[in-house]
């Protein structure tokens, strides 16, 4: 595949492994249009690449992906009609994620929050650097879980783990979401690269359909789950866009200071 119309996301092949890192270091990696707009496309150009069997999802500097940009929150309060786009490719981004039929080993380098979060979760196995932290703040900026949090995250710790996290916004440490089963593995940061790569080069040394075709056994439920019910929350997502307690989150962030939620 060729991969040069991307701008947000590097690419790098080592054998059969293919590594995709979201490439915004100085933001954090936090997505905007752009990144909103490639992510929607990416898993499915990776399905596509001939030249690998193994993907390798991570983040370029010290976070993975720090949820939605705060400029891009600004643009869909201002016009709204800008989320039926972001509802679109956030509904391509998860199905395309479920559909890819290659292992995809998230290499979680730094702090994920939001559909940061979302997309290491997704993911079949998460390998978190002890130092970073984890959670899914969508209340918290006043907006729901839409985009993929609200479903993935009790399918992997049950309701009553996952509804604490959801309903308050609170960030994990690397230490507890191992310890729930929210993620795999988590090394130092320092042996972080040496574990991924290990695992990956297993995988790809390994028989290629019978390691595929498990995984695609594996997501069928987590496919039917989503085809179901994520039309749902991301409605709801919307809805929760256009609310004061969104904007208000928004001015606060960009004022820094607490946001005073009034229920409307």
């Amino acid at each position: 595949m060729d991969f040069s119309s991307y701008e947000c996301i590097e690419f790098q092949r080592e054998g059969r492994i293919l590594t995709i890192a979201l490439n915004r270091p100085a933001q954090r990696n936090a997505v905007n249009a752009r990144l909103h707009h490639e992510l929607s496309r990416v898993f499915t150009d990776a399905q596509r690449d001939e030249g690998s069997d193994i993907v390798v999802l991570t983040g370029n500097g010290s976070a993975f992906c720090a949820g939605g940009d705060i400029d891009w929150m600004q643009l869909s309060v201002d016009e709204p009609s800008e989320f039926e786009r972001t509802a679109r490719e956030a509904k391509d981004i998860v199905y395309s994620q479920l559909d890819l039929e290659k292992p995809l080993i998230c290499r979680l380098n730094g702090h994920a929050t939001g559909l940061g979060a979302s997309l290491a979760l997704l993911s079949d196995i998460v390998v978190m650097a002890a130092e970073a932290r984890i959670g899914d703040p969508h209340v918290s900026v006043g907006l729901v879980a839409g985009d993929g949090g609200a479903l993935i995250w009790p399918q992997l710790v049950g309701y009553a783990k996952a509804k604490k996290y959801l309903l308050t916004g609170e960030l994990m440490a690397a230490v507890e979401a191992e310890r729930i089963g929210l993620v795999t593995d988590v090394v130092p940061r320092a042996e972080l690269d040496a574990h991924v790569a290990t695992l990956a080069r297993r995988l790809a040394a390994g028989a290629t359909k019978a390691i595929r075709w498990s995984k695609v056994t594996t997501n069928l439920p987590l496919r039917q789950l989503f085809h179901s019910y994520f039309d749902a929350g991301v409605a709801y997502e919307c809805l929760s866009n256009l609310t004061a307690d969104h904007a208000e989150a928004v001015r606060a962030f960009r004022e820094r200071r607490p946001p005073v939620f009034t229920g409307r």
